[in-house]
Formats: C-alpha cells, structure tokens, sequence
C-alpha cells in the first residue's frame, strides 16, 4: 500500500483545520449533516448518473488501485526480459514455453506466448498496443470518474448555499438567527470546494499518474518482446532497456547486477 494519498489528504485537512482555529474559527461548526449529505452523497449521485451501472464496480476498483498504487517495477521487467533473452538465445524460443506458465504478468505472458506461437514482430506489435490502448482507455475512465467529482462538488455546494439564503431570507423577521442562518448556508459551498480539492482532484491525478507508470512499464515489455523475436543479444537488450529507467533506476539496476556476479563466482 501506498501511503502518499492518504497522507497528503490527512495532511491538508490538518492545514484547512489549523488555519481555521488560527482565524479564529470552529472547526465543529464544519460538522453540518444537511450540507455533508448534499454535497457527499449528491456528489456521488450525479457522477453516477453519467455512468452505466455494471461501471460501478470499476469505479471502485479505480479508487482501491488509487489507495494501494500497484505499479509495475521496471528493473524488475528488464531482468526478467534479459533471462528470457538469454534463455531463448541458449536454448531457442520453444524453451521459454515452460518459464511463461509461471510469469504472473498476463501482458508479458500474452507477448511470451505469440513468439513462441512463431507470430511476426509487426503483427506482435500491433497486438499488444491494442491491449495498452484498451489499458488505457479503462484507466482513463476511472480518473475521470473523479475528475467529474471534482467538477460537481463546488456545484452542488453553491446549491447548497443557495437554499440556505432561500431560507434566511423566508425568515427576515428573525434577526438574531440571521447570523447562524447565513454561516450554516455557506458551509455547504465549504464542503464543496474542501472535497473537489481535497479528496476527489488528488484521487484522479494519482490514478492518471499510476497509468502513465504502467504505459511506460508496458512500452518497455513490448520494446524487449520484440527484440527477444529478433534475436537480439541479451546484453544489448539490457542497454535497450535500461534507456526507459530513470538515472537512479539504472544505478541500483547496475549494482544489483554486480551483485549478482559477485555471488555466482562464489558460489562456483
């Protein structure tokens, strides 16, 4: 699990709760059921109603992926592609038919299995980049499920607000409940903007970010599928690979590397 997320929000609650007691203010006076129930679960509604009800349950899943952020790791993908290189360079594809029953990726299970079906590079290429575009177009729904969130949130804060001015001004002949009047009605437009910025803008960046993570984990495996179907060499597989890493990423890459020669020579 990824704690950025929850963190941040705990974070920037703790700062909108802080500045509020600095000012002065309540933060009790935040506990208002009427505008939570219009802005949450309002929120909630009108985004639905956009959808079509067998998308919920990827809706949810979205958010449970934005919580726990599984991402592909690169290093990882490039040693496991470099030893099937080897392997195929060794032994000839057909012996990586055995290693794909045991690769828990099913994109790079799919791309092992169609070079040992004997399928051409361009025909390879274009099945995999239909499977990423189709990836991507699922991950891109599910952030602007909460991109939408964000878009209703304030609305329906405002509405909020607006009823409770209809309200204060049915009871102008009360002076002395003007003031709570007035202060109840604009809490509902607080919430609105607190959870548009919040909560539902951070979920659907970090959903678009952990996509951009796993296209670019994707590109790699196609990159090093291919050019195990050519019958690249391993080591050139590896500096092709390793362009897609961030400096660091190479380095401990490298390291581990060394690592694992110093430990075969040992144990020879």
């Amino acid at each position: 699990m990824d704690v950025a997320t929850p963190v941040g929000i705990v974070l920037a609650l703790v700062a909108i709760l802080v500045a509020m007691i600095m000012d002065g203010g309540n933060p009790a006076s935040l506990i208002a059921p009427s505008a939570m129930i219009l802005v949450l679960i309002g929120t909630v509604g009108v985004s639905l109603a956009g959808r079509r009800l067998k998308e919920v349950g990827s809706i949810v899943g979205a958010l449970r992926s934005a919580i726990l952020a599984k991402a592909p790791n690169p290093d990882e993908s490039v040693s496991q592609l470099v030893r099937f290189a080897e392997m195929a360079r060794r032994e000839g594809v057909l012996a990586l038919e055995a290693a794909a029953k045991d690769i828990a990726d099913p994109f790079l299970r799919n791309g092992i299995q169609l070079i040992i079906d004997g399928v051409e590079g361009d025909k390879i290429r274009e099945i995999l980049e239909a499977d990423l575009e189709g990836m991507s177009a699922r991950h891109r729904a599910g952030s602007k499920f909460f991109r939408d969130m964000a878009g209703f949130a304030p609305t329906l804060g405002i509405l909020g607000t607006v009823m409770g001015l209809i309200h204060v001004l049915a009871n102008l002949s009360s002076p002395q409940t003007l003031g709570p009047a007035i202060s109840g009605a604009f809490t509902a437009t607080l919430w609105g903007v607190m959870t548009a910025n919040v909560f539902w803008l951070p979920i659907s960046n970090k959903l678009a970010h952990l996509s951009e993570q796993e296209v670019q984990s994707r590109l790699l495996v196609i990159d090093g599928l291919l050019a195990i179907q050519a019958g690249s060499s391993p080591r050139l597989l590896e500096q092709q690979l390793l362009s897609f890493l961030a400096p660091a990423q190479r380095a401990a890459h490298e390291r581990d590397r060394e690592r694992a020669k110093q430990a075969s020579k040992k144990a020879a």
